[in-house]
């Protein structure tokens, strides 16, 4: 965002009949006003962001039921550290914090929707989006008031202060590889199920 640019300001005298104290506030109302006009700025605006198109990235076929495909992906996403915040016979949810820095800390979410794709229910449709929410550290100083007689309360600055966790980006993960690998993990949990069934 760039301030406007403002013609240098001229000033033409004029004669007038008041009092200087009310001419100076009357002037200074004006200058304030021209100075405001100056410092104003434009709304940044982005383009659309979203492009619909028919690559599969976020979503796989699997040769199993909705209920088998999201018990898959359950026990993919406990597998790599995921604590599971929903799960329903349709649906995973599962969350992960990182901290890459001192002062950074980033949380995962990961939404599995399972839905059938065949009539008969043996092939399902798994569709799975991440999302990466970003927070960073902020430092907040405090200061406490003291009573001093007559003067009244006085706030004097301490070196205590707060922490806390602002949240400062929000991102959907639309990498491919990181779709491929978690699917690929799905399909091999898949396999292990179709594998005991079998030789239960």
């Amino acid at each position: 965002m760039t301030p406007k640019e403002c013609s240098p300001l001229r000033f033409r005298l004029f004669p007038t009949r008041f009092t200087f104290r009310s001419g100076a506030a009357v002037g200074g109302v004006a200058v304030a006003a021209v100075l405001a006009g100056c410092v104003g700025t434009t709304p940044k605006t982005f383009g659309v962001q979203e492009s619909f198109g028919s690559v599969a990235t976020y979503s796989r076929l699997f040769d199993a039921t909705p209920q088998q495909t999201c018990e898959a992906s359950r026990r993919a996403l406990l597998s790599q550290g995921y604590i599971i915040s929903t799960h329903q016979t349709e649906l995973v949810e599962g969350k992960k914090s990182f901290q890459p820095e001192a002062e950074s800390h980033l949380q995962m979410v990961v939404r599995v929707v399972c839905v059938p794709e065949a009539t008969d229910g043996k092939v399902s449709l798994g569709f799975v989006t991440a999302l990466q929410d970003t927070y960073a550290l902020r430092k907040t100083n405090n200061s406490a008031s003291v009573g001093v007689g007559a003067i009244g309360s006085v706030s004097l600055p301490f070196s205590a202060s707060s922490e806390s966790l602002v949240k400062v980006g929000s991102e959907t993960i639309s990498k491919d590889t990181f779709y491929e690998s978690f699917f690929d993990l799905v399909k091999r949990y898949l396999v292990m199920d179709q594998a005991q069934t079998i030789g239960g």
